[in-house]
C-alpha cells in the first residue's frame, strides 16, 4: 500500500510503498477513504509523543470500509462503513469496565501507538469495543473530521463541561477543536464567545453561531473582555489551542464556580503552564481535562448530526491528496487556513 512515512522526528515524510496490514485476531483492517490532518499528528512528527516507534505512519482521524476481519471479531463484517475514536480501549482494565475507554490503562491510538491512517489501509485493534458504524448519509470526509477534534469537543462541552442552555461559553482558539466546540455549544443553547488572533477564523466562528468574538491580538486583557461581554464571566471556558497563554486566560475569564476544560494538548515546554490558583480557590473553579470520547458515546453525537442540530460538514476545509498531506503535516504549527484539512485522495 501507499503510505506517508517518516524515519526520524522532524525529517521530511515520504510517500512510499509499504506492506499492507493484516488484522489482529480481535481487529480489522480498514480501507481508508478519508483521514484528517490534525495538530496532534504534528506533535507526533516533531517528537512530543513518546509512544511513537520509528519508522512511523501518522494519522488518527479516519473513516473507511472494513476489508479484512480477525477471527475473534463478532460485530463487524467486510464492507461495513466505520470510524473509530482516536483513543481505543483494551476492554479489560478497570477504566474500560467502567465505560471510560478514553482513559484506558492500556489504550491504543492509530498514528501513535501503531501505524496510522495516512495510508491506503490501517489496522484497528479490539474492533468489537471500539468501532463506530457510520450512517449511510454521512460522507467519509465529514466522518473523518469527527475523529479527534469534533468528538473531543463534544465530550468537552456536553460530558465534561455539562453546558446547558443560556450559559456563557468562552472558546479560546478557533482551529478545528475550537470551531467544533462553538458549533456544539451553540446547538445546546449556550451563548458562545470565540477568541482567536485571526480575523478569518473569528468570522467563521460567528458564522457557526458565536454571539461575540475577541481578537486576542487587539485587546490588552482577553479575560477582562470576556468578563465584560458575558456580564460576569463564562460559566464554562475551553482552551481549544493548548498554550500557556490561552490556558491562563480561559481560567481567568470564568465567573464564580465556573468550569475550565483543557482540550488543546499541552506538551513539551508547554506541559506545566502557570495558572491563577488563587482565583481557582477563591471562586471555587473547576479544572477539567477532555481526552477523546468513547465509541459508545458516538450515538448521542451522531443523532444530533442526523437531526441537523450539528452540521460538521461546515468544518471541512481543504480536501487534499496523500502526497499533499506531507506539506500540510509539516506546517500545522503555522495555523494556516480555516476548518479541518482532510485527505480524500489516496
Amino acid at each position: 500500500m501507499k503510505a506517508v512515512i517518516y524515519e526520524a522526528f522532524r525529517a521530511t515524510p515520504q510517500v512510499r510503498s509499504v506492506p499492507d496490514p493484516t488484522p489482529a485476531p480481535d481487529g480489522v483492517v480498514v480501507q481508508v477513504m478519508a483521514s484528517g490532518v490534525c495538530r496532534s499528528d504534528w506533535h507526533g512528527w516533531v517528537g512530543h509523543d513518546t509512544d511513537i516507534v520509528l519508522p512511523h505512519v501518522p494519522g488518527h482521524e479516519l473513516a473507511g470500509t472494513i476489508v479484512a476481519v480477525g477471527r475473534e471479531v463478532r460485530r463487524w463484517k467486510i464492507g461495513d462503513r466505520i470510524t473509530v475514536p482516536f483513543v481505543g480501549g483494551c476492554g479489560a482494565c478497570p477504566e474500560c469496565h467502567a465505560g471510560h475507554q478514553q482513559v484506558c490503562d492500556h489504550q491504543f491510538q492509530p498514528g501513535f501507538t501503531h501505524w496510522g491512517s495516512f495510508a491506503e489501509y490501517v489496522g484497528i485493534h479490539h474492533a468489537d469495543l471500539n468501532l463506530v458504524a457510520l450512517p449511510d448519509t454521512l460522507d467519509f470526509a465529514t466522518a473523518a473530521s469527527l475523529g479527534c477534534r469534533f468528538v473531543t469537543s463534544f465530550r468537552a462541552v456536553v460530558d465534561q463541561g455539562r453546558v446547558s442552555a443560556g450559559q456563557w461559553v468562552a472558546v479560546h482558539g478557533c482551529g478545528g477543536v475550537g470551531l467544533s466546540a462553538i458549533m456544539i455549544a451553540r446547538a445546546v443553547g449556550a451563548q458562545v464567545i470565540a477568541i482567536d488572533i485571526a480575523e478569518d477564523k473569528l468570522a467563521l466562528a460567528r458564522a457557526l453561531g458565536a454571539v461575540a468574538t475577541v481578537n486576542a491580538s487587539q485587546v490588552d486583557d482577553v479575560a477582562a473582555a470576556v468578563i465584560d461581554i458575558s456580564r460576569g464571566g463564562a460559566h464554562v471556558s475551553l482552551d481549544a489551542l493548548g498554550h500557556p497563554t490561552t490556558c491562563f486566560n480561559s481560567i481567568s475569564n470564568l465567573r464564580k464556580r465556573g468550569k475550565h476544560v483543557q482540550v488543546g494538548l499541552m506538551l513539551a515546554e508547554h506541559s506545566t503552564p502557570a495558572i491563577p490558583m488563587s482565583k481557582v480557590i477563591a471562586h471555587e473553579l473547576e479544572i477539567l481535562g477532555s481526552h477523546g470520547m468513547q465509541a459508545h458515546r458516538y450515538g448521542a453525537m451522531l443523532a444530533m448530526v442526523q437531526s441537523g442540530q450539528l452540521t460538521p460538514a461546515q468544518l471541512v476545509g481543504r480536501r487534499i491528496s496523500l502526497a499533499q498531506s506531507v506539506e500540510a503535516l509539516m506546517h500545522m504549527d503555522r495555523f494556516e487556513g480555516t476548518g479541518v484539512t482532510v485527505i480524500t485522495e489516496f
